[in-house]
C-alpha cells in the first residue's frame, strides 16, 4: 500500500468517518478528485471491512459530455463490480423556474440524490470528494461573502444525512499523482476552467497566489482554521441548545421570539458583546428552522435583524 492510502486510512479511522459492515456509496463524477476516491476506497475496502457501491447524478448542464461522463462512471462501476447507483435532474431548467443560482441548485438536486439512497436503505452512508483545497476555496468564499464562526468550518468532514468527506486532509495535486501513478484517466469538466464562477476564479487565481506570493502552507492554514472553527462552533453550540428551546417558539411556518430575549438573551445589560453574540445565534437557528437550505443567511444579514431587535 502506497503512502496516499495509508494516510486516507489513517485520517478516516481517527476521524470515524467510515465503520466495519457500513454500505458507503462513493459519489463518482467522473473527475480526477471522485475517481481517485474511488480508487483509495477500493484499495481500503478490505482494512475498513466496508463494501462499496458507486453513486453518480446527472445534472444535465452539459449536454453529450453529461452523458460521456455517465458512460464513463458505468465502466467504472463494471470494472470493479460494484453496484451503480444513478440518478437524474433538469437542473438548468429547475434553476431557471426558481430563479436560483445554478450551482446551488446543482448542489441541492444532488444532496437530494444522495438523500433518497440513504433513506431508502440502499447505502449507509455518500463519501464525496471534497478536497483541502475545496476546503480552503469555501472557507475563502465565506471570508469574501461575509460570515460568522460557523462559515469559517467550511465543509464539514461528516452531516447528520449521512455525507462523509474523507479526502479533506488531501490536496487535488496528490490524488492526480496518486491516479497517473495507477494508469487510471479521468474526465474533465470544462467548467471547472470557467473563469466567470468565483470557485475557478479561486481556484486559478487566488489559491496559487497567495501559495505563491504569501505563504506556501496557505490551503493547509486555512484548513486549520476550518478545524479549530469547526470544534469551537461544537462547544458554543452545545451551549447555545438551552437558549434555542427557552426563547425560540415555532408556530406553524413560522418561528417567534421577543425582541427582549433577542437582544437580552442572558442577564446583562442590552449591548453586551455576550447578549449580541448569543442573540445572534438565535436569529441563525431561527433562520434554519425556516429555510429550505436554498438560500444563504450573511452576516450583514444577522446584524441586521439584530439592528431591527434593537
Amino acid at each position: 500500500m502506497s503512502k496516499l492510502p495509508k494516510e486516507l486510512r489513517t485520517h478516516i479511522e481517527k476521524q470515524g468517518l467510515l465503520r466495519a459492515g457500513e454500505r458507503v456509496g462513493v459519489a463518482v463524477s467522473g473527475g480526477a478528485d471522485s475517481v481517485a476516491l474511488l480508487r483509495l476506497l477500493l484499495e481500503l475496502r478490505e482494512p475498513l471491512g466496508v463494501v462499496l457501491s458507486v453513486v453518480h447524478f446527472d445534472h444535465k448542464l452539459r449536454g453529450v459530455a453529461s452523458e460521456k461522463d455517465e458512460r464513463f462512471v458505468a465502466g467504472l462501476a463494471e470494472k470493479f463490480g460494484l453496484t451503480l447507483h444513478i440518478g437524474h435532474g433538469e437542473v438548468g431548467k429547475k434553476a431557471k423556474k426558481e430563479k436560483a443560482n445554478l450551482e446551488d441548485a446543482a448542489r441541492r438536486a444532488r444532496y437530494a440524490f444522495f438523500r433518497r439512497l440513504t433513506e431508502g436503505g440502499l447505502v449507509n452512508c455518500v463519501a464525496t470528494a471534497h478536497t483541502a483545497d475545496d476546503q480552503a476555496e469555501t472557507v475563502l468564499a465565506h471570508i469574501l461573502r461575509g460570515t460568522g464562526l460557523a462559515g469559517l468550518g467550511g465543509i464539514h468532514p461528516a452531516t447528520k444525512d449521512g455525507i462523509v468527506r474523507p479526502l479533506l486532509a488531501a490536496r487535488r495535486a496528490d490524488l492526480r499523482k496518486y491516479l497517473r501513478e495507477k494508469k487510471q484517466t479521468w474526465r474533465e469538466d470544462s467548467t471547472n476552467r470557467d473563469t466567470a464562477r468565483q470557485r475557478a476564479r479561486m481556484r486559478k487565481k487566488l489559491l496559487p497566489l497567495l501559495e505563491k506570493e504569501f505563504n506556501p502552507k496557505s490551503v493547509e492554514h486555512l484548513g486549520d482554521l476550518a478545524n479549530a472553527a469547526l470544534e469551537e462552533e461544537a462547544l458554543v453550540a452545545a451551549f447555545c441548545e438551552t437558549f434555542h428551546v427557552v426563547h425560540l417558539v415555532s408556530k406553524g411556518n413560522a418561528v417567534e421570539i421577543s425582541v427582549h430575549d433577542l437582544t437580552r438573551p442572558l442577564p446583562l445589560p442590552m449591548g453586551t458583546i455576550a447578549n449580541h453574540a448569543l442573540g445572534k445565534r438565535l436569529v441563525r437557528e431561527a433562520f434554519g428552522r425556516l429555510s429550505s437550505k436554498s438560500g444563504q443567511l450573511t452576516l450583514q444579514h444577522v446584524e441586521q435583524v439584530m439592528e431591527l431587535a434593537e
